[in-house]
């Protein structure tokens, strides 16, 4: 068979596999190692399936994966997010659709000390949803803006999204994490001018609050904030001025964030939920990741990824015209997939073709993940919709979450443009790190 011919039934093997319901890790190693037994036979494959796994899970720098993820678990454990969305809200409350900024700042804050999209949008959702509806702002933004701004945990550091495409590109996971902090901070801020500009169209969105802050209860509100700071500055001055590798500001952060939580919280049952949580979903990574890894080496052995670069360098072109058919092509693909399949699934195939074309790898992994945090909620299987329609518990249907979302995702549409047309705004913070 051609290296075409084996690409085409690895890739309809693997589809028929999700679509009966097989998980992503077990479906990429089978059709990875079926592939490899068949083109180079059982010895080389049985030698990738015994020494692969330990590779990755064996590798200090991939560490950072479940100590973000355990980071971002303490945190939670804390309880700091209510207090978090309580600051903000005694800050910006009494201006009109300061409800829905309270909850833009709050979760790009809560986003720096915790990794999950999902994570993000829930317990925002359970915190800012009955405050919102209580002064009787509009039920579609108030849970379109709640999940939307969960994304931002996709691109904000400490960010599992930008480790996961680290380790599948072989690239700097310090450089990476710096790289979103532009972009993070920029989506933040065009959700901030978008929902004002839209209250402004149509006041009845939001009604003013009439509520006055007691005298000096914004100053108690601020001291909310330095928990918030004192987890996510070392873990950002750390990296940005080399003086720690990504897997030891991951400790930093993870200690920090336990710190914090024994503090808040004394020595209750919080601590050994909040590590088996960590483990479950750090093993589930790593196990979507080595499955991963199989199918791309058997990609490579077999001679798919050159005929596949050829043919897709030939089609597209040029950078900036294979950059828009990828924008294109993940788009629709995040109609259909969760964030960490999709972007599993398809790095074997395309990221060979960004190394081909010459196009930055820290500048299209940051335009990535921006497609990876629009995926989240774009229906019909954005995670985040259903994330928060669970934790909302009857208070609004999907069909609302989906109408609250759209005026979020045109947003998301302007960053993702200017991060396409402008890739500094990616790139020119990572090449002024110290140690690098």
């Amino acid at each position: 068979m051609s290296p075409l011919e084996i690409a085409g039934i690895s890739v309809a093997a693997l589809t028929a596999a999700l679509v009966i319901g097989v998980p992503v890790a077990a479906a990429m190693g089978v059709v990875g190692l079926l592939g490899m037994w068949l083109t180079v036979g059982p010895a080389f494959t049985m030698a990738q399936l015994q020494t692969l796994p330990f590779a990755v899970v064996g590798n200090y720098d991939f560490a950072v994966l479940p100590l973000f993820v355990l980071m971002g678990a303490m945190a939670e454990a804390s309880g700091i997010t209510a207090q978090l969305f309580g600051a903000l809200r005694t800050w910006l409350g009494r201006w009109r659709g300061g409800l829905y900024q309270a909850v833009v700042a709050a979760s790009a804050m809560f986003a720096a000390i915790s990794g999950s999209t999902i994570v993000n949008a829930v317990v925002f959702t359970r915190v800012a949803l009955p405050e919102m509806l209580r002064h009787g702002y509009d039920r579609n933004l108030s849970i379109g803006c709640i999940a939307a701004t969960g994304s931002f945990a996709a691109m904000i550091p400490p960010s599992i999204t930008i480790v996961i495409y680290a380790i599948m590109t072989e690239q700097s996971v310090g450089r990476l994490l710096i790289a979103g902090i532009v972009p993070g901070v920029l989506t933040a801020l065009v959700y901030a001018l978008g929902l004002h500009m839209l209250v402004r169209w149509r006041p009845a969105l939001a009604p003013p609050i009439r509520e006055r802050p007691a005298p000096g209860e914004r100053l108690r509100a601020a001291r909310v904030l330095i928990p918030v700071l004192a987890l996510a500055v070392p873990l950002f001055v750390g990296l940005y001025a080399g003086l720690y590798p990504a897997s030891a500001a991951g400790a930093v952060g993870a200690f920090a964030a336990f710190a914090l939580a024994l503090w808040r919280r004394g020595a209750r049952g919080w601590l050994g939920r909040a590590l088996g949580d960590s483990a479950a979903i750090a093993c589930t990574l790593f196990a979507v990741l080595i499955g991963g890894l199989l199918l791309s080496r058997m990609l490579v052995i077999s001679g798919v990824i050159d005929e596949l670069v050829t043919l897709v360098t030939d089609l597209a072109g040029s950078p900036a015209r294979f950059m828009v058919i990828a924008c294109l092509f993940y788009l629709l693909l995040g109609c259909f997939l969760d964030t960490t399949s999709m972007m599993v699934v398809t790095l074997p195939f395309v990221y060979p073709v960004v190394q081909s074309l010459n196009i930055d790898p820290i500048w299209f992994g940051v335009v990535l993940v921006k497609l990876i945090e629009i995926s989240v909620i774009t229906p019909p299987v954005g995670v985040n919709l259903f994330a928060v329609m669970s934790a909302a518990e009857g208070r609004v249907s999907f069909g609302q979450v989906v109408r609250g979302v759209l005026p979020l995702i045109a947003l998301e549409g302007v960053v993702l443009s200017l991060l396409v047309a402008f890739p500094s705004l990616a790139t020119w913070l990572p090449e002024r790190m110290l140690g690098q």
